[in-house]
């Protein structure tokens, strides 16, 4: 039984029908077997910290019936292996704590700062290379602050690198060799 997954738009359930529930955003739906339009379990994100599952089912003559479950508690930000995840003040401690064991690296950037610019295609480049880590990138702005403050930012870009919910090392400006020598550092730590 394989899990087949699809994105969703409000209008693609059907030829000429649209979702129930009058889903305004994508969803990312999941069926247990290829070609199942009985059962699926869908997902909508409308918010950075709000999940809604969505349970859709199929009765006769093309009508569905919707069930809709919500839990911002239980359910929090996603990690995407080989990608840079972006994070904010509220999402870096849940998904750095989620990734238990795994070694964390965040960039720490701005949005002005030219060598920034020039480290990020390398450190994407990164995390397609190192699959068990966790790359994850803060713009340094005034709505992150507190964040950047905590972790003691003083120069852009840093590169924090976390392993347990802690900072174990830290490398400052656009220095690729250097990140690649401290993730390698804490990886086989």
């Amino acid at each position: 039984m394989a899990l087949q997954s699809a994105v969703l738009s409000p209008r693609s359930a059907g030829a000429s029908k649209s979702l129930p529930c009058a889903a305004k955003y994508p969803i990312i739906c999941s069926s247990s077997t290829p070609s199942s339009s009985s059962s699926r379990s869908c997902f909508l994100s409308q918010r950075k910290s709000a999940a809604v599952e969505i349970g859709l089912s199929k009765k006769k003559r093309g009508s569905w019936k919707c069930t809709v479950r919500s839990n911002l508690d239980t359910v929090g930000p996603t990690v995407n292996v080989g990608q840079v995840t972006e994070v904010d003040k509220d999402t870096f401690w849940p998904i750095v704590k989620a990734a238990g064991d795994k070694t964390v690296v965040l960039d720490m950037y701005t949005q002005w700062c030219g060598p920034c610019k020039v480290m990020a295609p390398k450190f994407q480049d990164l995390s397609k290379e190192y699959l068990d880590v966790v790359f994850l990138k803060l713009d340094c702005n005034q709505e992150n602050k507190p964040l950047a403050k905590e972790l003691g930012i003083r120069v852009v870009p840093t590169f924090k690198i976390l392993k347990d919910n802690k900072v174990v090392k830290e490398v400052t400006g656009a220095k690729f060799d250097d990140l690649v020598v401290a993730i390698d550092a804490v990886r086989s730590s």
